[in-house]
C-alpha cells in the first residue's frame, strides 16, 4: 500500500503542475491574440437605437474614436457620461461610441438623461450578443477604448476617467 501511495502521489502532483502550466500558457496565448486583434478597430456589428445595424464600417476613418463601455445603472458610468455632457463641445472633432449590453430602451433613457442623443458624432449602440467585452478585452465598467484617426489603438482606460485625460489621449 505504501509503495502504491509513493508512486501515485508524485504522479498526481506532476499532473496537476502540468495542467496548471498548460492553462497559464493557453491564457497568455489568448491574451496575445486579443491584443493583436484590437491594435486596429476590429470588425463588429451592433444595433443602434433605431434598430439598425451599426458596424465598424459606419465609423469615419480619419477621425479618432472613443468607445465607452457602460451600464445605465453603474454610478461611475453615469458620472463619466455627465462629465462628457459638460464638455460635449470639446468632443466634436471625435466620434464617441457608447456601447452597452442592455436593452435599447435603457440605453436611450441613459442617453436622454445625459443630453447626448442629438449629436452626429455620438452613437449609442446595443451589444445584444454581449461580444464587446471579449472582442475588445474589457472586464470593467466603465471602460474606454481609444483609437487614433488611423484606427490604431492608443489605450484602454479602466474606470472613470477625467475628460482632460481622455481629450489629451484623443489628440
Amino acid at each position: 500500500m505504501k509503495k502504491i501511495f509513493k508512486i501515485v502521489l508524485p504522479l498526481v502532483f506532476v499532473s496537476l503542475i502540468s495542467l496548471m502550466g498548460y492553462k497559464i500558457v493557453t491564457k497568455i496565448k489568448h491574451k496575445k491574440e486579443i491584443a493583436a486583434n484590437i491594435k486596429t478597430i476590429p470588425a463588429f456589428i451592433y444595433q443602434n437605437l433605431n434598430g439598425e445595424s451599426f458596424s465598424n464600417k459606419n465609423l469615419k476613418t480619419d477621425t479618432p474614436t472613443l468607445f465607452i463601455y457602460f451600464n445605465s445603472e453603474c454610478e461611475y458610468c453615469n458620472e463619466e457620461a455627465h462629465m462628457i455632457e459638460e464638455s460635449v463641445d470639446k468632443f466634436r472633432p471625435y466620434q464617441l461610441v457608447f456601447v452597452s449590453f442592455e436593452k435599447p430602451e435603457l440605453i436611450k433613457t441613459f442617453a436622454q438623461k445625459h443630453n447626448l442623443l442629438n449629436y452626429g458624432n455620438i452613437h449609442f449602440v446595443c451589444d445584444s450578443k454581449v461580444t464587446f467585452a471579449t472582442t475588445f478585452d474589457v472586464q470593467s465598467l466603465p471602460c474606454l477604448v481609444i483609437y487614433d484617426k488611423h484606427q490604431q489603438l492608443i489605450e484602454k482606460l479602466k474606470g472613470q476617467t477625467k475628460v482632460e485625460t481622455i481629450l489629451k489621449k484623443l489628440q
